[in-house]
């Protein structure tokens, strides 16, 4: 089972209105790149999120901000299919995700959806076009090819003569490319960024940044980026900001925010 860039996910189905209250989540061209509806999840007594309901448009640029414990991380991992939420429907363009197994949901990560977190999680023992090119080698594509696109992608953020290099022979801005080359490798639909400049100096964090975004903009996919620092969220054309795992604010275009 293969989920192309345009393709069906075979499993779950559209949005029948389950969640009364809410607006249905548009299918076909209208359809958020991603969106969640009434998200809850628990820990023990502590409620992570607490009735979320998100969209993101195709090719947006969002940051999600709040104090640690806000939900904000949680919000992340759940509308990227990593954590289950206890209730509440995750969409990926218009087609209900929440309902897939896990072996699906797993699949729809790696083709549809790019990751780049904090500390890179860059395969220490590859070199930095291997990991570039991991999504394409993984995805069945011939050594050879992958690892020639890798090294495009890599010299496009200014990596051009590091592609050899293995993360331990990398700068922190560098290994932080090598992410994002890998992230945009299947040329992801949604790429999520879990604090991707927090262990970044504020000029490196400002360049990577706009790699990133540069980067993304360019193949349409939408960026969720979630983040501590408030200079970085500013410059996002959106912010949402979370407290108590709740929608607490949102400053930018409301457009694809259901309140």
């Amino acid at each position: 089972m293969v989920f192309g860039r345009n393709t069906t996910i075979p499993v779950g189905g559209a949005d029948t209105g389950a969640n009364p209250g809410r607006p249905p989540v548009p299918t076909g061209a209208s359809a958020p790149a991603l969106a969640g509806r009434g998200l809850v999840k628990t820990y023990g007594t502590q409620r992570a999120l607490d009735g979320v309901d998100i969209e993101i448009a195709p090719g947006e640029a969002v940051a999600v901000v709040g104090p640690s414990g806000s939900g904000k991380s949680t919000l992340l991992h759940v509308l990227a299919g990593i954590l289950p939420a206890d209730a509440g429907e995750v969409f990926a363009g218009g087609t209900r995700i929440d309902d897939a197994s896990e072996t699906a949901r797993s699949e729809l990560r790696r083709t549809r959806f790019g990751f780049v977190f904090q500390s890179g999680m860059l395969v220490a023992e590859l070199t930095a076009e291997e990991n570039a090119a991991l999504p394409q080698l993984l995805g069945g594509l011939g050594r050879g090819a992958a690892l020639a696109t890798a090294r495009d992608r890599l010299g496009r953020l200014g990596l051009a003569g590091k592609e050899r290099h293995r993360p331990g022979e990398l700068s922190g801005g560098e290994a932080q490319r090598v992410a994002i080359a890998r992230a945009l490798g299947h040329r992801p639909n949604v790429i999520f960024a879990d604090e991707p400049t927090g262990a970044l100096d504020s000029r490196t964090g400002g360049e990577t940044m706009r790699a990133l975004l540069d980067s993304a903009a360019g193949t349409g996919a939408a960026v969720v980026v979630v983040t501590h620092d408030r200079d970085l969220a500013a410059s996002l054309p959106r912010t949402v900001t979370m407290r108590d795992g709740r929608i607490d604010g949102v400053r930018g275009s409301v457009a694809g925010v259901v309140s």
